[in-house]
């Protein structure tokens, strides 16, 4: 997803993939991956802007390219949406749910959004800003004491403040890989977080950071007195009637969930094919096992029309019908460059808001991009 506030039509738009390039472990190559991904969605609400001039509700060339990727065996499918403020600019369905079984993708199809859930985490904690329950400044340690232990290498304390949790530039370590995802809560979690070294002065360095998001998560339920799922299912689900996103699905919700593929590349004796692959958030379980922690880094599952509603309540400022579901003020951070001149990812030119990827320099994979576009992709593609 990604959003221009700086095109007539101000338009967002929500790529959901269900397969992408795999490169192991190497952390440098799954962000240029993902980049990839965001460009898709990017360059797609560029297309729109002419289109939408005669409402029609499917742009050619978006579905075309879609079509393309599946027969070069990109992906297994897509659902691609373009909207404005008000209206549905684009959509279209191409692909399969299922390569084995042959199931072809709905428009209702649930995707594992991944990183696309931590817009929805940087709304959160900027509810409760505009509540005067927090502000982006606190200290994390305020609301989470035993945070106060973390420390820098040389054995000073590092003061984290929850602007740098949202922005990356916190300098918390990531647990292990087989092991980020175990915990029952954010509570449990966090105190393993409290435990891990801080790789940098916060606000020194920008590196992708799972452990920051999940930590502002565990700040939102100790201010908000409820649950992470809870809250995201109450204050933002809810009233944008977001009826198919969650980090636990329901049985009839799993039946709509697409397979997961990664592509495999072919090796002479076999062709390029794709492979079905695991989702790291649910350490081995399924979408529907409670038994484990609302990963506010990527533990969310959607759909393209639900995750459009997001969208759309950013372009209008925060706005639901009648309703501010967000000040525009917070809306502003969300979209804001507050890491400087810092190198972030995932490409050169990019700056950090709350939450939020901006484009500050288009160049390279972001070139065709308006400076001042802003928004998150994720993993396998979304």
């Amino acid at each position: 997803m990604f959003v221009n506030p700086n095109r007539m039509f101000r338009l967002a738009s929500i790529f959901d993939f269900g397969a992408h390039k795999f490169f192991g472990n190497c952390e440098g190559e799954i962000m240029r991956w993902i980049l990839g991904a965001l460009v898709m969605s990017l360059l797609a609400g560029n297309m729109a802007v002419d289109q939408a001039q005669a409402d029609d509700l499917e742009i050619p060339a978006i579905t075309q390219s879609m079509q393309q990727f599946v027969a070069d065996k990109e992906i297994a499918g897509a659902v691609t949406l373009v909207v404005g403020p008000e209206s549905v600019k684009h959509v279209s369905v191409v692909g399969t749910a299922d390569v084995a079984e042959a199931t072809p993708l709905k428009r209702d199809t649930l995707f594992w959004i991944a990183s696309m859930t931590k817009p929805i985490t940087g709304a959160c904690v900027l509810m409760l800003q505009d509540e005067g329950k927090l502000s982006v400044d606190d200290p994390i340690s305020k609301h989470l004491p035993m945070m106060k232990h973390l420390k820098l290498a040389d054995g000073t304390p590092a003061n984290i403040t929850i602007r740098h949790l949202m922005t990356h530039t916190s300098g918390m370590s990531e647990l292990p890989r087989e092991s980020a995802y175990t915990d029952p809560t954010l509570e449990a979690v966090a105190k393993r977080y409290a435990e891990l070294p801080v790789l940098f002065e916060p606000g020194s360095e920008w590196r992708y950071s799972q452990t920051g998001i999940n930590t502002a998560a565990r700040i939102v339920e100790v201010v908000s007195g409820m649950t992470f799922d809870r809250f995201v299912e109450e204050r933002v689900c809810q009233p944008l009637g977001m009826k198919d996103t969650a980090f636990y699905l329901t049985p009839e919700q799993h039946e709509r969930l697409t397979k997961t593929y990664r592509v495999v590349e072919g090796d002479g004796e076999k062709p390029k094919r794709l492979e079905e692959a695991t989702i790291s958030v649910l350490s081995g379980g399924t979408a529907m096992n409670r038994n484990r922690f609302p990963a506010a880094n990527g533990g969310l599952f959607s759909t393209a029309d639900d995750y459009a509603k997001f969208c759309q309540m950013l372009l209008r400022d925060g706005r639901v019908d009648d309703e501010q579901l967000l000040s525009k003020a917070a809306v502003q951070q969300m979209r804001t460059i507050c890491t400087g001149d810092l190198k972030t990812g995932f490409t050169p030119g990019n700056g950090w808001a709350i939450g939020c990827c901006v484009i500050r320099e288009p160049q390279g994979v972001t070139k065709a991009l308006t400076p001042g576009t802003f928004g998150h992709g994720g993993a396998h593609g979304t």
